[in-house]
């Protein structure tokens, strides 16, 4: 407002009053900063309503804006403010991202998670205490209800990979599933379920997954009193990268040089050094430690434990 006052003041100025450019210019500047120096030229009638219009309108605007800049400049919102601008921006550029709805303890650690496997993501949480870790932390957000329909497509839904539901009640959780299921009904749901008993309802609301941590956490303690050794095992394959070791998973795609191949005349291991570990079939049908003699087909998955880079090169491979 306070540039189209300006512009108002200098092109009525200039056509109306027949000032040049540079008089046009400079009257309009005295006017609305009100120095008081004094007309540069005789003002007919016209002239004096646009004057009168420019004192009033560009005093008004001028101080607004001005008592804003001071503001925040003192409250140190700018880079806020920007800060915001440029998240929104990221937001509406996500493709192929997982949204998160809560940033508590467990969407922390899924964030982390993602994040360290350069996946994209975006946080839904409505707790004002967590924004700051996350504006800090450069990761995407929307301080909004993820229960709200509008929320979800806000975030991207409909571009979206998945989305996981780890709020910290098992109600809203089904209620986030239910909506992000209506919304897009093919979409993979991760849901969390504080109590082991609402699975099943979770599952019913549309989950395509579901996780009980405490069910999860009192089964690894066991199993670390049990079987300490398969634990770590699985801990350095999964989640530990000192020794540079990952397991991952890959698609053979359509177009992939090893349809119809054997696992010997695919050369994985020989190629790359890896190890396969499980064959998931198109239809469900898992195969654990594989024959060498066992075929690939369109959309296998294959289950492979080997170094990071080799991994790498293989997903681009496949």
């Amino acid at each position: 407002m306070l540039f189209l006052t300006v512009l108002f003041g200098i092109l009525a100025y200039y056509y109306i009053e027949g000032m040049t450019i540079s008089d046009a210019v400079f009257m309009t500047a005295i006017t609305m900063s009100t120095v008081g120096f004094g007309e540069v030229q005789p003002l007919s009638t016209a002239g004096r309503i646009i004057t009168i219009s420019i004192i009033i309108f560009g005093i008004t605007i001028a101080g607004y804006t001005l008592g804003n800049f001071i503001r925040m400049l003192i409250e140190g919102e700018i880079s806020k403010t920007f800060g915001r601008k440029k998240v929104r921006k990221a937001i509406i550029g996500l493709k192929n991202h997982y949204i998160v709805c809560g940033y508590g303890r467990i969407g922390k650690l899924i964030i982390n998670e993602l994040i360290r496997n350069k996946e994209k993501c975006i946080v839904i949480e409505n707790n004002s205490l967590n924004i700051a870790e996350l504006e800090s932390s450069h990761i995407p957000y929307l301080m909004l209800d993820a229960r709200d329909e509008n929320t979800l497509l806000k975030a991207g839904i409909m571009r979206s990979k998945g989305i996981v539901t780890a709020v910290s009640t098992d109600a809203d959780n089904v209620f986030i599933t239910l909506t992000a299921k209506m919304i897009k009904p093919d979409i993979f749901i991760l849901a969390r379920s504080s109590d082991v008993k609402n699975e099943k309802k979770l599952l019913s609301a549309g989950a395509t997954r579901v996780v009980s941590p405490y069910l999860i956490g009192g089964q690894r303690m066991a199993q670390l009193l049990l079987k300490p050794t398969v634990v770590d095992f699985i801990d350095i394959a999964t989640l530990d990268d000192k020794f540079g070791l990952r397991m991952e998973e890959a698609v053979v795609s359509t177009s992939s040089t090893l349809l119809g191949k054997n696992l010997i005349e695919s050369n994985l291991r020989k190629d790359y050094g890896v190890i396969i570990v499980l064959i998931k079939k198109f239809n469900g049908e898992m195969i654990f430690n594989p024959l060498p003699v066992e075929k690939l087909e369109a959309n296998d998955v294959i289950v492979m434990l080997g170094k990071s880079e080799d991994l790498e090169k293989i997903n681009l491979f496949i």
